[in-house]
């Protein structure tokens, strides 16, 4: 597998995004992955906000959760199916002449997966391919463990659970309960190489990648409910 982050200009809140993402990527051959961090995906959706002091920041934070709760350092907020810290809220990496020095926020994407598949609808005819997979990142902490990850907000294009039970290991046991997370692979193995900090490289072209590829996915495939999940105990009963 071949990972390529595409450097680019800083973009624009309310930019067309399908327009940035061609304009980055003059060739793209059949059978490619394009990484898209969900913040200019956000800025193309108009998916900010304005908060003045950490009550207020709070206050967002809370509006995009299923629910939340203070911890040390951050909110532990369920969104979207996913464990995220502040439920994506962010002030990284916002520009301070658009606001970012006045208490600007980006939110996630409203459905990381409609746009995925709008976006590889309008690449896929731009380029004239017929196999391309689109992966919209973002990063998350993992529990008990220093930095972030990659994580798959939404994707288009490609299968994101490979099941392995039923099948055999290399010494003939049945596999009772192995799933490989591919979305979330590929996005982490995509945010590693595009960067977290002031690299500028918010795409990234991933080839030869052992996946299957899809007309249509099942935005589904990788949520567990909270009271199947392993780390259901961690978690009060009765949410805030």
């Amino acid at each position: 597998m071949n990972i390529r982050p595409i450097k680019t200009r800083f973009f624009k809140e309310d930019e067309d995004l399908v327009a940035f993402v061609t304009r980055h990527i003059p060739k793209l051959k059949d059978g490619s992955i394009v990484a898209v961090t969900s913040k200019i995906v956000a800025l193309a959706e108009g998916r900010t906000s304005q908060a003045k002091g950490t009550r207020q920041k709070a206050a967002v934070i809370k509006a995009e959760s299923e629910w939340a709760i203070k911890t040390k350092y951050v909110w532990l907020t369920e969104k979207d199916g996913m464990i995220l810290a502040n439920a994506g809220v962010d002030e990284s990496n916002v520009d301070p002449a658009g606001g970012g020095a006045s208490g600007k926020l980006i939110l996630l994407p409203e459905d990381s997966f409609a746009t995925a598949q709008k976006l590889r609808s309008s690449l896929l005819q731009k380029y004239k391919i017929k196999k391309l997979g689109i992966v919209i990142t973002d990063s998350r902490v993992m529990p008990l463990r220093a930095g972030v990850v990659g994580v798959a907000l939404g994707y288009a294009g490609l299968r994101g659970l490979r099941d392995y039970r039923g099948k055999k290991d290399i010494f003939g046991r049945k596999l009772k309960f192995t799933q490989t997370n591919v979305a979330d692979s590929l996005a982490t193995a995509a945010t590693l190489a595009m960067g977290e900090g002031s690299e500028r490289q918010p795409l990234a072209i991933i080839e030869d990648a052992s996946v299957e590829f899809v007309a249509q996915v099942n935005k589904k495939e990788l949520l567990i409910p909270l009271k199947d999940d392993m780390y259901a105990p961690l978690f009060p009963r009765k949410r805030p």
